[in-house]
């Protein structure tokens, strides 16, 4: 699969831009605040139906303006694809996929896998839980459709226990009302759990091997799934929290307090890796994700490098190029503030390329090689 063209009306940082690709390395250059990132988050939007670093869609729309469209033209299994995305702030957004709406945005979820490697991953070391549910419900939802589905259906079975818990106080209580929406957590969050931790147990040995090739094997790196599901059942850790919850006006247990608990030689990473480690866990945990997809989809997803190569010696950039440019891995579009850089790598990549330079949200074409 790869991105043959995109188009970009008031996204972001950008007014109007249309751009070709190559089916295979595409790399921006410019230098910080140019735009080089908002050209990535427009390629993962149209795979995600969400910006990778804003939530808020009223605050994509470039400036003043009252609408964004994206539209991408993809080859997909050797069939054309197109997908379009309009958002208006009165309206909302729309996706179709080749003039046809879909029903529910989630449709579209895992259509056009996408892998993102970006600075703002270092969230995943340094951040709480949260993040790290989050990398999991963005991965997982890529290939299942079953989990994404859960994961809705439990949210909503948890703000409607964590609303009734602050509505009803002293003796109007009601254990039964409590009951069957423990039903459902229960009902949901086993299915997510048992995802999460079939999911988790098939990434580590890929991951420990990245990370192996990208840093010439001088560490042992672990991830480790903890969950309170792990070794006790649900519905009793709901039953016998009951009382603390009510104190506390939220829920304390169940499969949103999940975490993965991320080591390098046996601690933490957070506390013992250095600023090249950290980097480097991170982009073996991407790459992981990547060849993951690859297998589970059958279909290699887009791999989006935002500025990683800083605080990576050279060893690593170099193993790091080795990498992407292997035939196991598709299109790629890497950003980068160092144009030297970004010649010397791909002068060690053999394969076809576009250059492109981004200049106050312009990109022009720079180079390219068949």
């Amino acid at each position: 699969m790869y991105l043959k063209s995109l188009t970009i009306i008031n996204f972001k940082s950008f007014k109007q831009q249309e751009l070709e690709f190559d089916s295979k390395i595409n790399c921006f250059v410019g230098n910080n605040g140019q735009g080089k990132t908002n050209l990535l988050d427009a390629i993962y939007y149209l795979s995600m139906c969400k910006s990778a670093f804003n939530p808020n869609d009223n605050q994509i729309v470039n400036h003043d303006e009252s609408f964004f469209v994206l539209q991408g033209r993809y080859s997909r299994r050797l069939i054309d694809e197109s997908i379009y995305c309009g958002f208006k702030r009165t309206e909302g957004k729309v996706f179709r996929r080749n003039g046809k709406d879909y029903e529910r945005l989630a449709d579209h979820i895992g259509f056009l896998p996408v892998v993102m490697v970006s600075p703002a991953d270092s969230a995943l070391i340094e951040e709480s839980g949260e993040e790290r549910r989050k990398y999991m419900n963005s991965v997982i939802s890529q290939f299942d459709k079953i989990y994404l589905d859960e994961i809705m259906r439990y949210n909503r079975a948890l703000a409607q226990r964590n609303s009734f818990l602050k509505s009803y106080k002293g003796s109007t209580f009601n254990y039964d009302i409590l009951e069957a929406i423990d039903e459902q957590l229960v009902q949901y969050g086993k299915i997510i759990h048992a995802k999460r931790h079939e999911f988790i147990g098939e990434l580590i040995p890929i991951f420990q091997e990245y990370y192996s090739r990208v840093s010439g094997g001088a560490e042992v790196v672990s991830l480790t799934y903890r969950s309170q599901l792990n070794n006790n059942d649900l519905h009793e850790l709901l039953r016998a929290n009951v009382d603390k919850d009510r104190a506390l006006q939220y829920t304390s247990v169940g499969i949103h307090r999940d975490d993965i608990v991320l080591n390098i030689d046996g601690y933490p990473i957070r506390r013992e890796g250095s600023q090249g480690q950290q980097k480097t866990y991170l982009i073996a945990l991407k790459l992981a994700q990547f060849d993951f997809l690859s297998k589970v989809s059958e279909i290699k997803p887009l791999l989006l490098l935002d500025d990683i190569f800083d605080k990576l010696d050279f060893q690593r950039v170099e193993q790091l190029i080795r990498l992407v440019a292997h035939d196991g891995f598709g299109q790629i579009f890497i950003t980068d503030t160092n144009k030297n850089r970004i010649d010397e790598i791909l002068s060690r990549i053999h394969s076809g390329y576009r250059l492109f330079k981004v200049e106050s949200a312009e990109v022009s074409l720079l180079g390219e090689k068949s």
